[in-house]
């Protein structure tokens, strides 16, 4: 007996950003603000960060609201309805409900039932793995067009005493729609992780302790980091991955037009930018100066940023990275909307 064939979807060779978009937190939060808590300064903060403000989201809006902001941006952008999106993919470890997932209450609110939609947990890389799985299905002909949004109220997970990195982060929201097109226009993807590195950014302790307490004091869980550990990491370890992203878009450095880097920290940057060997005269995006570190919506605000204030243009090729708690990773090359 022959067993019948299954009908392959009908693939499409390539795959690119048509729109990016973002949204901040309403409130600006100056070094000045936060300094008496950790006992520094502003001058110490700008010296070992870069940073210079940060945004906070109002104490009402929720991730939810900052994800449909940054989306409807990308939509608008893009030239592209919800009705039009085939899959919602959100990237959040801010959201606090374990269940329904943020992606499909964004897809209600932005009228793109009944698309697919999930979430995605991998930090700071969140968005680049986002771009990575959105490609694929692009790629394959599962969807046409695909939301990505990165989006983070990490102000809900800030210990105001914390020296570790609680005085880095940020609220927002970035977002990118993918869809198909004549020319690649998103690079291999270089990934990965490293669980046995978990403990250098975690919270501080899990939601069971918090839920067990039994009448004892435990606190609120918040972020913590192992700084210097995880500045090396970033310095020696992310550098090759990014070299690897543009090898693997069949590039050479110079070729690189702009770098947009997980917002962590300005000397990261720095240093990434210098022993990749980029064009002096290559647009580097360092909008941590002004949004702090906002985790899985760095990289499209950042992006976003760039091509508002006319640093960036459509077209550019643009090498963006990933990096952050898990130990996770992820870069690839694309070309600006």
């Amino acid at each position: 007996m022959t067993r019948p064939a299954l009908r392959a979807p009908e693939p499409v060779r390539h795959a690119r950003i048509l729109g990016i978009g973002g949204v901040r937190g309403e409130r600006v939060v100056p070094n000045a603000e936060i300094v008496e808590p950790i006992s520094s300064s502003d001058e110490w903060i700008q010296q070992r960060t870069g940073i210079v403000t940060r945004r906070y989201a109002a104490q009402g809006t929720t991730v939810a609201d900052l994800a449909e902001g940054g989306a409807r941006e990308a939509l608008a952008a893009a030239g592209v309805d919800g009705a039009d999106l085939d899959a919602v993919i959100v990237s959040t470890v801010t959201h606090f409900e374990q269940t329904p997932s943020l992606a499909a209450i964004l897809a209600d609110r932005l009228g793109a039932t009944p698309a697919p939609a999930y979430d995605i947990s991998a930090a700071c890389a969140g968005y680049a793995y986002g771009i990575a799985q959105a490609d694929a299905l692009v790629r394959a002909g599962t969807a046409s067009h695909v939301l990505v949004v990165g989006v983070e109220k990490m102000s809900d997970f800030i210990d105001p005493t914390d020296r570790s990195i609680s005085f880095l982060l940020g609220d927002g929201a970035g977002a990118a729609v993918v869809g198909p097109s004549d020319t690649p226009g998103i690079g291999r993807t270089v990934w990965g992780a490293d669980g046995s590195g978990a403990g250098l950014i975690d919270q501080t302790h899990s939601w069971l302790d918090y839920r067990d307490a039994d009448g004892t004091e435990v606190p609120w869980p918040t972020l913590r980091q192992e700084g210097p550990s995880v500045y090396k990491w970033a310095v020696f370890q992310m550098t090759p991955v990014a070299e690897a992203a543009i090898t693997a878009a069949g590039l050479v450095p110079a070729d690189i037009d702009v770098f947009v880097p997980h917002q962590a920290n300005m000397r990261i940057i720095d240093h990434m930018v210098k022993k990749l060997g980029l064009r002096e005269d290559v647009v580097v995006a360092r909008d941590i100066a002004e949004t702090g570190n906002t985790s899985a919506a760095s990289i499209p605000l950042a992006t976003e940023r760039l091509l508002r204030e006319g640093q960036a243009k459509s077209g550019d090729i643009a090498l963006q990275i990933g990096f952050g708690a898990g130990l996770v990773y992820a870069a690839q090359v694309v070309v600006l909307p």
